[in-house]
């Protein structure tokens, strides 16, 4: 029956024939979430089921009651299912941003699965006072012992910052035989700024040799984030030329 109404779900996510059984919820990360169905005691074996689809994974089972008085809580650190008067409820504890998705509420009979209720629930996480890491060039071809210079541009509005310190910008490289980017630079307040402070310009450059080919990646440290441009690329060409007689 699990996989019958699982399959169901799947066909019928994003459709409603009553307005009154389907509705968004969004919460700030960590806040709990309560979310309610109808529980109309009916004298028969019916069950009701909470379920969770979320994007990229199978079909979740919650919790599960009966249409009779049930006084049993199903509870794990994450989620608790209980009856309370006419109600089903499904509470989320200490919500986390994988925890958006959609949430059924299911009864289901020997003979039919009726859809309750269904809630979108959009868990919101704190938004960076940094928004946008451009990085220029997005590639560059040199010679050893020529110079190469990268630029970071980082956008922020400081109205939506939550901490007190300022951000720091850092760079980063991967080369093609590293398993995860090498620290190599971080700009102290050497940065050019526009006129709102909203805009602000970080270069960095060195002389290369051989062995510096590879990716660069501009880094923004804030509030206890990390956010990474999208990388520059550098080539390092050789001085010597094969010449064919």
């Amino acid at each position: 029956m699990f996989v019958i109404f699982c399959f169901l779900l799947m066909i019928r996510v994003g459709h409603s024939t009553d307005d009154q059984t389907f509705e968004t919820k969004s919460v700030a990360a960590q806040q709990h979430a309560t979310l309610e169905c109808p529980r109309e005691k009916l004298l028969n074996s019916d069950k009701l089921y909470w379920i969770r689809i979320i994007s990229g994974h199978q079909p979740e089972l919650l919790g599960r009651t009966t249409v009779l008085d049930d006084e049993r809580v199903h509870k794990t650190p994450h989620f608790t299912t209980k009856q309370e008067n006419e109600i089903f409820i499904l509470h989320i504890h200490q919500t986390q941003i994988n925890d958006t998705g959609l949430y059924y509420c299911i009864r289901t009979s020997w003979d039919s699965i009726t859809f309750l209720r269904g809630v979108f629930l959009n868990v919101e996480g704190p938004q960076s006072f940094v928004y946008r890491i451009i990085q220029a060039p997005p590639s560059v071809a040199v010679h050893p012992g020529e110079s190469v210079s990268l630029q970071c541009s980082v956008l922020s509005d400081s109205e939506k910052k939550t901490c007190s310190e300022d951000y720091r910008v850092h760079w980063f490289r991967a080369g093609s035989h590293q398993s995860h980017p090498s620290f190599i630079y971080t700009h102290g307040d050497n940065k050019e700024c526009g006129k709102s402070s909203q805009k602000c310009f970080y270069s960095f450059s060195k002389k290369v040799i051989v062995s510096d080919a590879g990716t660069y990646y501009c880094a923004v440290a804030a509030c206890g984030e990390v956010m990474f441009g999208n990388g520059t690329k550098v080539d390092i060409k050789s001085k010597f030329r094969i010449f064919s007689w």
